[in-house]
């Protein structure tokens, strides 16, 4: 498994976690509107959510930048191995 496809299952993974904590915000307003808990617990609960889920958020942007930089790299790589191909042809026929 390449640097890429680990960037990339990394990133599966974090919107997963997003999606579960998304969930876990609406938990809390159900709750909150069957009256088992106040606004003011909701509140702070789903303030301490949204913080995770802006840090994943996060996370996975910088995670996608680095996949979109991984991805320039072999291809600057493999036209490199190209021209070093070429070169070799070139030589040859001389």
């Amino acid at each position: 498994m390449g640097f890429k496809e680990r960037l990339e299952k990394n990133i599966g993974k974090l919107e997963k976690r997003v999606e579960k904590e998304e969930k876990r915000i609406e938990t809390l307003r159900q709750k909150y509107d069957n009256k088992k808990i106040t606004r003011a617990k909701l509140n702070i609960d789903k303030r301490k959510i949204e913080e995770r889920i802006k840090s994943m958020k996060a996370r996975m942007q910088s995670l996608r930048g680095m996949t979109v930089k991984e991805k320039h790299h072999q291809e600057e790589r493999a036209e490199e191995k190209q021209k070093k191909k070429e070169e070799k042809k070139k030589k040859k026929k001389k």
